[in-house]
C-alpha cells in the first residue's frame, strides 16, 4: 500500500475497508462555517456562517488539518495541496502575505500527502517523507534553524525522508518519525516541547529516545500523545487541568494519564482534552467555562471524564474553545463555545453537551480552527 492509499484509508468514512477496493468509492466534499473575517472558510467572503456551507463544487478533498490560527490549509485526492484565509506571515504558502477567501492552489506539485497548522505557521509531509514548513518563525517554529521573521513558500526540513506525523501549536512545532521517535521545536514555554525545560529550539529535538509514540496532538501550550502500548501521555500547560494527570501543574517532561492501555484517539485544544478509546468512549478533562468538556456543564476537570455512556464515538477534534466529533453511524455532533457559529448549530449559543449537526450520516474527518470548523463529507 503507497503512502497515499495509507493517508486515504485513515480518512474514510467510518465502516469503509481500504483494502477491499483498489480505489474509495466516496467522494470528498469539504464544508466549513464559524468565524470568517479573514477568508479561513474559503467561501470567497468574509461572512460568518452558524451552519456548515460547501467549500465550492469540487468533491476530490483528502484531508485537512486543525488550525489554532485563522488560515486553513487542506490536501485534495490528486496531491495537490490548498489554502485560504490569513497570510499575515505566508502562512499560506503563496510566497506572498495577500490573505484568500478562496482556496488557492500552493505551487503544482502532486506530492503532498499531510498537513497541519499552528499559530500562523504551516507544516507539510510529502509522500517521499520529507517536512515542509511555511509562515511564522519568530520562536524558530519551522525547525529551520533560524528565527526569520516569516517564510511564504513551503521550505524543507534538512534532508531525512522519514518523517510521518506533524502538528503545529501556538509558536511550536511536533512530529513524529516513520521509525515511532518523537521530535519537538520552536517555542518551549510551560515546557510543551517535553524537552524537560522551557528553551526555545529552532531545529528538531528528540524528546527522550522511545521509538513507540503513535500520534501526538496540540493544544495552545500543551500536548498529548499515544504511544502504540495504548498508553496516554501529556506534559506543557496545565492551568485548567487539561494534561488529566489529576493536578494543574505544568510539567516539561511526558508524564503517563492514568494507567489505561486502551486510547485510540486524542485531540488537544485550548485548555482542553478530549480522547476516545478502542471501545469508543469519549473522555474529556480541562477547561469547561463555555460548555466544551460536554458533560453538561462548565466544569473544569483535572481528570478524565467519560463523555455519556455511549460507545460509538469513532473521531474527535478540538483545538480553540469547541468541540467537534463524529460517530460510527457518520453523524457529526460539537459542543462548547458557539458566539461565532462554529458549533455549525445554526445558532451562536453555547452549547455544553453533544448536539446533533443535521442530520446527515456521511461526516468523515472534522476539523476545528480558532473560532470556526471544517469537515469532510462523503
Amino acid at each position: 500500500m503507497s503512502l497515499r492509499q495509507q493517508n486515504l484509508g485513515s480518512i474514510i468514512k467510518p465502516g469503509f475497508n481500504p483494502l477491499a477496493a483498489p480505489t474509495p468509492s466516496y467522494t470528498y466534499y469539504l464544508y466549513s462555517w464559524g468565524s470568517n473575517g479573514n477568508g479561513q472558510l474559503g467561501l470567497g467572503n468574509r461572512t460568518y456562517y452558524s451552519s456548515p456551507k460547501q467549500v465550492g463544487a469540487l468533491s476530490n478533498w483528502a484531508s485537512a488539518g486543525n488550525n489554532v490560527g485563522r488560515s486553513t490549509v487542506a490536501v485534495k485526492t490528486d496531491g495537490t495541496l490548498w489554502s485560504m484565509g490569513k497570510n499575515a506571515y505566508g502562512q499560506l504558502g503563496l510566497g506572498n502575505t495577500t490573505y484568500r477567501s478562496s482556496p488557492t492552489q500552493v505551487g503544482s506539485l502532486t506530492s503532498w500527502l499531510k498537513v497541519a497548522s499552528g499559530y500562523n505557521h504551516t507544516l507539510a509531509v510529502k509522500t517521499d517523507g520529507t517536512l515542509w514548513t511555511w509562515g511564522r518563525n519568530a520562536s524558530g517554529q519551522l525547525g529551520l534553524g533560524n528565527t526569520s521573521y516569516g517564510v511564504s513558500s513551503p521550505t524543507q526540513v534538512g534532508s531525512l525522508t522519514t518523517w510521518s506525523t506533524v502538528v503545529g501549536a501556538n509558536y511550536s512545532s511536533m512530529a513524529i518519525k516513520t521509525d515511532g521517535t518523537l521530535w519537538t521545536w520552536g517555542n518551549g514555554t510551560y515546557g510543551v516541547l517535553g524537552l524537560g525545560n522551557t528553551t526555545y529550539y529552532s531545529s528538531p529535538k528528540q524528546v527522550g529516545a522511545l521509538t513507540n509514540w503513535l500520534s501526538i496532538t496540540a493544544g495552545e501550550y500543551s500536548c498529548i500523545a499515544i504511544k502504540t502500548d495504548g498508553t496516554l501521555w501529556a506534559w506543557g500547560y496545565n492551568n485548567y487541568g487539561n494534561l488529566g494527570l489529576g493536578n494543574r501543574t505544568d510539567y516539561s517532561s511526558p508524564k503517563q494519564v492514568g494507567a489505561l492501555t486502551t486510547w485510540s484517539k486524542v485531540s488537544g485544544g485550548y485548555q482542553v482534552t478530549a480522547a476516545i478509546t478502542t471501545a469508543g468512549a469519549l473522555f474529556t478533562w480541562g477547561r469547561g467555562q463555555f460548555g466544551q468538556t460536554g458533560l453538561g456543564n462548565t466544569t473544569s476537570y483535572s481528570s478524565p471524564k467519560q463523555v455519556g455512556s455511549l460507545t460509538n464515538w469513532s473521531v474527535i477534534n478540538a483545538v480553540n474553545i469547541h468541540c467537534l466529533a463524529v460517530k460510527t453511524d457518520g453523524t457529526l455532533w460539537s459542543w462548547g463555545r458557539n458566539a461565532d457559529g462554529q458549533l455549525g448549530l445554526g445558532s451562536t449559543v453555547d452549547v455544553s453537551s453533544p448536539t446533533q449537526v443535521g442530520g446527515l450520516t456521511t461526516w468523515g474527518i472534522p476539523y476545528t480552527g480558532s473560532n470556526y470548523s471544517y469537515a469532510l463529507l462523503y
